[in-house]
Order: C-alpha cells, then sequence, then structure tokens
C-alpha cells in the first residue's frame, strides 16, 4: 500500500510537470485581446497593475529597500516597477552577478507583490550612464553618438554592432536568468526595455558610421509598413512623405526632405531596429510582455532640443516598423496634458500603460480616468517610495477601491460598459451614455456647498462608471456628483430605484449604507464629496 501510494505521487508529480511543459509559454504572463482593450494576464488571470516605480538608484541596495515592503502592501500597490541596471549585472564583461535582482524578486514574492524589470541597458533617459565601466571606457570598442563637430556625448552610439551584442548578450542573460528562477511563480510579469531612449543634443547621431547610414537608402521594411498603414500613419510622418511625392525608395532626405524632423525620423528608425534587436533575443528566451517608454516632448521645441527620436506619438510608426517585437510603447508623464498624450498613445495597434508619472496627489484621480476612459492595462507613480503622506494616502484610497473593483474591471474591460471622467475648474463636466441613460459628471465643487468652490483653482477629481447591468451600475471615484437622463422617447426621465454605498470583499459585493435623503440630495444624484473616495452601487429606472 505504501508503494502504491508513492507510486501515485509520483505519477501526480510527473503529470504535473508534464501539463506546465505542454503549455509552455501559453502559461506565462501575456497580452490578449478582450473587445477593443489589450489585458495583460498573469497566472492565467486578467491582471490590472496596481504600480509604483521605484527611484533611479534605490533598487541597487537592499538594505535601503528594507522599509519600503511593507509601505507599499498598506498603498495597496499590486506591483513594483524596479530598475535592473546593466553595470550591476555585468562588472566584468562576461561575469554576471543577479543577487541584486534575487533580492528585489525575493522581497516582492515574500510581500505577494508582482515585479515589471526596466532594463537599463544601453541608455536611460538617453545617456549611458548605466552601461558598465569596462564599456564606458573603451570607447574605441564601445563608440559614442557625435555631434556635427565630431565631439561624442555619454550616449552609446546605435550604429554600432559592439554597442549591440555586449547589450543584447547581457539582456538575454537577465532573461534566462529570470526564466530559471522565477518562470513558475510569475513574480516577474512584464520588462521595459531599455529607459526614455533618446538623441541628445543633436537631432541625430553624426557619428562617422551614422552619417554614411544617413546617406544610404531607407529601408524597404519602413516601405513596406508606410505603404500598409498609410491611411492611418502619425500626421507628422504621412505629411513628411506626402509632401515628398510618397516616395518608395531614396534616401532619407530625398524620401522625406532636408529638415530636423527627417534627421529624427531618421535616428528613430536605427533606435527601434537597435531595441528590436534586443527585445527579440530576450524574448526567444523568455517571451514576457516587453515595452518601451517616452521621454514626453513639450510644444515648440525643436528635434535635439528634447529626447529625439524615441517612442514618440509623431514617430510611433517608425517604432513600429522598425520593433515589432515590442508590445507596445508608452508615455511617461511630467506635463500637465494627461489627456493629450495619451489619447496620442491609445491606439488599436498600442493599449495604453502608464509606467512612470510624476507623483503627487492629482495621481488618485488620474488613475481613475486612465484605467476607465483608455482601459488602460495599469498605473505607475515614479518613486513611490518617497511618498508624503499626502500623496500616500490619496493613492492608497484610490488603489484600495481599484482593488476591490479588479475583477469587475477585468470582465467589462473592451466591451464599451466602462468610462473614466477626470474633471478641475476648466473642464467641471462630462457627459456619459452606456445604456439607455445618459450619466452627467460634475465636480464637486459645482454645488457650491464647499468653502472651497470659490477658489481660483480646484484639485483634479475622477471617477469611473461600469455598466454591469441593463439598470445598474457601479460608480468609483473622488470629488464627484452624477446626475441621470433615460435615453428611451416614451420615456425620458431616470429615477433612482436604490443607491447603495459598499465594498467588494473577496470579490462579492457587500452593501453598507442606502444613499438615500440628504445623501442622495432627495434623490437628485450620487456624490462622493471632495476628500471622499469610495464605490457606490447604483439602480436606475425610466418614466415620463
Amino acid at each position: 500500500m505504501h508503494i502504491f501510494k508513492l507510486y501515485i505521487l509520483f505519477f501526480i508529480s510527473v503529470q504535473s510537470i508534464t501539463v506546465f511543459a505542454q503549455r509552455g509559454d501559453q502559461y506565462i504572463p501575456r497580452l490578449v485581446k478582450q473587445g477593443s482593450a489589450t489585458q495583460l494576464i498573469v497566472n492565467d488571470k486578467p491582471f490590472l497593475i496596481l504600480g509604483g516605480e521605484l527611484g533611479n538608484s534605490s533598487a541597487s541596495d537592499m538594505k535601503y529597500m528594507e522599509p519600503f515592503w511593507s509601505k507599499f502592501k498598506s498603498m495597496h500597490l499590486n506591483t513594483i516597477l524596479t530598475p535592473v541596471y546593466w553595470e550591476l549585472i555585468e562588472p566584468r564583461e562576461g561575469d554576471f552577478d543577479f543577487a541584486v535582482v534575487d533580492s528585489m524578486i525575493g522581497e516582492a514574492r515574500e510581500h505577494n507583490l508582482k515585479i515589471v524589470l526596466l532594463w537599463f541597458g544601453s541608455w536611460k533617459n538617453s545617456m549611458s550612464c548605466y552601461a558598465p565601466e569596462w564599456v564606458k571606457t573603451n570607447q574605441k570598442r564601445f563608440p559614442r553618438t557625435q555631434n556635427k563637430q565630431g565631439a561624442s556625448a555619454e550616449i552609446l552610439s546605435p550604429f554600432s554592432n559592439a554597442n549591440l551584442e555586449a547589450d543584447k548578450k547581457a539582456f538575454v542573460a537577465l532573461m534566462k536568468h529570470i526564466r530559471a528562477t522565477d518562470e513558475k511563480e510569475q513574480t516577474v510579469i512584464m520588462v521595459q526595455v531599455e529607459n526614455e531612449i533618446g538623441m541628445l543634443p543633436e537631432a541625430r547621431d553624426y557619428h562617422p558610421s551614422a552619417t554614411a547610414a544617413f546617406h544610404k537608402p531607407v529601408s524597404q521594411a519602413l516601405f513596406r509598413y508606410l505603404n500598409n498603414k498609410k491611411e492611418t500613419l502619425a500626421p507628422a510622418l504621412h505629411d513628411a512623405w506626402k509632401q515628398n511625392g510618397f516616395k518608395t525608395s531614396g534616401t532619407w532626405e530625398e524620401v522625406f526632405g532636408k529638415s530636423l524632423a527627417t534627421d529624427e525620423i531618421f535616428i528613430a528608425w536605427y533606435f527601434a531596429v537597435y531595441t528590436q534587436a534586443i527585445t527579440a533575443a530576450g524574448k526567444e528566451v523568455y517571451p514576457l510582455p516587453m515595452f518601451v517608454n517616452a521621454a514626453l516632448n513639450r510644444p515648440n521645441v525643436k528635434p535635439g532640443d528634447y529626447p529625439s527620436g524615441g517612442p514618440l506619438p509623431h514617430v510611433i510608426d517608425v517604432w513600429k516598423a522598425g520593433a515589432p517585437a515590442i508590445d507596445f510603447l508608452s508615455p511617461d508623464f511630467y506635463n500637465p496634458d494627461f489627456k493629450y498624450w495619451n489619447d496620442l498613445y491609445t491606439r488599436d495597434d498600442n493599449p495604453l500603460f502608464i509606467p512612470e508619472i510624476r507623483l503627487e496627489a492629482s495621481d488618485a484621480s488620474k488613475v481613475f480616468y486612465a484605467l476607465g476612459h483608455y482601459q488602460a492595462m495599469g498605473f505607475s507613480p515614479f518613486s513611490i517610495e518617497s511618498a508624503s503622506d499626502g500623496v500616500k494616502d490619496a493613492l492608497t484610497e484610490s488603489y484600495s477601491v481599484i482593488e476591490q473593483l479588479t475583477t469587475v474591471i477585468a470582465a467589462h474591460q473592451g466591451k464599451n460598459k466602462m468610462e473614466g471622467v477626470l474633471l478641475d475648474k476648466t473642464l467641471a463636466e462630462q457627459v456619459v451614455k452606456l445604456g439607455n441613460y445618459t450619466f452627467t459628471f460634475k465636480h464637486d465643487y459645482t454645488l457650491g456647498w464647499s468653502p472651497q468652490a470659490k477658489d481660483e483653482q480646484w484639485p483634479l477629481m475622477g471617477g469611473m462608471i461600469i455598466q454591469t447591468a441593463p439598470d445598474e451600475f457601479i460608480v468609483a471615484g473622488n470629488g464627484i456628483v452624477v446626475t441621470f437622463t433615460s435615453n428611451l422617447a416614451d420615456a425620458p426621465l431616470a429615477g433612482i430605484a436604490y443607491i447603495d454605498e459598499g465594498k467588494y470583499i473577496d470579490g462579492q459585493w457587500t452593501p453598507g449604507r442606502r444613499m438615500n435623503g440628504d445623501q442622495s440630495h432627495q434623490g437628485r444624484h450620487l456624490r462622493f464629496a471632495v476628500g471622499e473616495c469610495g464605490i457606490q452601487k447604483l439602480k436606475l429606472y425610466a418614466y415620463k
């Protein structure tokens, strides 16, 4: 009998290993489409990233990180975006040390957190500051970019095969190690390849090898993409191509004209091709979802005065053509034009993920809009470990609410059943239509009930609404007031059947107070005052 039990246990173990092996890459974190949305699947379930990105140097010292892990859990984060430093994992050529990486993964597992790795390889914010010393000090072997006068910058040239192969070798070693140590646990769920790539202080590289490439014919691979996507190209790229007759052969200046914009298109292509090679090599070892982020340019700034050639909206199609292995391209936010840039990055071929945004109180509202309106895969303020109490508290409340709603959000992404709002004094009202109802969202200060309503500026407030049944809706957010009308011609009025505040506990709705009387202004609205963040379940009826 004892031998029989051992045999059964052995058989079950072999079967489990076999099933896991047969599932292979179908089991690891991956991206899938649901309607118009793209979802990240982790452990075979949709996963919504409620993240925080570490400061650049934080992950280099595990003792420094020790106090923060419990803070992250208390803030309801589920994912940490952490740098991996080329200079630390390969301090000597061919000699790899993953101790810091393993420590980060171990702490994340212990605290039930996931990790997105940020590969600080050839470039970080344009510069090559994270390349190992043996790369930095051998400029003959590992050439830098140059300006028009021939002076070198602290930027590895994308036109050097030696630069590419050294970076690729290190990245492949990293991905092999992650697969060997983490594939079963799936602590690491995604990888950012490089960081805010871009050319400075010129619009393109003037190294002799770069100049030689500039005078060669444009790649036919780019032309194939341009022709296939001609009607949907980013306007700046489309117009530059159009002004020169939509040519399908020629040098960069013959095809796009002589300008700084052409210089940027050129360098964008070679940055993309370089990053494609690294990404494809890493995916061949362990095909986790991989993306590249961009430092956003500002209006009326010339190429070269911002990190040029990175995956910015005006050259996003160059990146799509040159780097098909990259799953999506993402914006990093350090300017106020949140909606404008998100609109440009949200495309059929490019789901939205916000890997980095300035850490401030308004993030607590922006996250609702990103998830509700753009069906984003996730959201991640920068230098999360340094959050002050006020910012920490605001973000914690929003993340707590969204954490409860993750299953509901995942079920409704991409199905036209969900929307988000973002309101301040300049845009104090937004109208949303879902099913048979129209919802008018207003900033809470429009009621005039708060003394702060007279202030020159109002705090940014946000929310989201999810239709869960024909007459039933979940509303979540902060500082919003919602009124309703019916879209039915024979019953144009909408009444409140009930509004319940409550929580989702283990995925199940648990109602709290019935929000009637003063709480719904005698049946006139649903409200979260400024300073309040929560979930309310609403049922409406139409009448005349």
